[in-house]
């Protein structure tokens, strides 16, 4: 780094601000375990209400709830990026298929799919997604993966964006319990 401090560990009175992407370069993803529930937990709660606010309806106070962290963080597949002690974004990278999967016209084999891809909104817009979305291709490859499959809240078209301008393409919509709207299924080639 150049001595500049990024803006988000400036205080208001620090007139030495800039927007943090040369931090968020250079931050390892690291597995969880299950000591990362909390830190976790208070991250999807800070997405959630971000999400809420900007009027996506995509999660809420059941999902994703203890009992979904607590199994990804107990399987090891749940992978995240710190600023000192908080969790400021977080993915899952694991061969479970939601059932509705089974009904797309799917063209790709090998699948491990990717699970609540989550960054803090005080670090949206500074790569961390698009930096977490590697990572996990690069983990469904190491672990024998030929295809990536997903599925995207059609009422969150950041998200939506972020997979189509990695290369996934949309191979149908599947719906989910208590979701008024449908969710986007992708699938890319490792």
């Amino acid at each position: 780094m150049d001595g500049r401090v990024p803006q988000a560990f400036c205080s208001k009175a620090d007139g030495n601000q800039e927007d943090g992407v040369e931090r968020a370069d250079s931050m390892e993803i690291m597995p969880l375990t299950t000591k990362d529930v909390k830190s976790l937990l208070a991250l999807y709660r800070r997405v959630t209400a971000d999400l809420k606010r900007n009027g996506v309806k995509q999660w809420d106070f059941l999902y994703p709830n203890w009992f979904v962290v607590r199994g990804d963080l107990k399987r090891g597949t749940a992978y995240g990026l710190r600023d000192g002690k908080h969790m400021i974004g977080a993915v899952v990278v694991d061969d479970r298929q939601s059932a509705s999967y089974g009904e797309l016209p799917w063209t790709l084999d090998g699948a491990r799919c990717i699970h609540r891809l989550a960054v803090d909104p005080a670090w949206q817009g500074k790569g961390l997604g698009k930096k977490l979305l590697q990572f996990a291709e690069e983990q469904a490859r190491a672990s024998g993966g030929g295809c990536i499959r997903l599925d995207v809240y059609s009422g969150n078209p950041g998200a939506a964006q972020l997979y189509e301008r990695a290369g996934y393409k949309q191979v149908g919509a599947i719906r989910f319990p208590m979701r008024s709207e449908p969710y986007f299924a992708y699938e890319k080639a490792l």
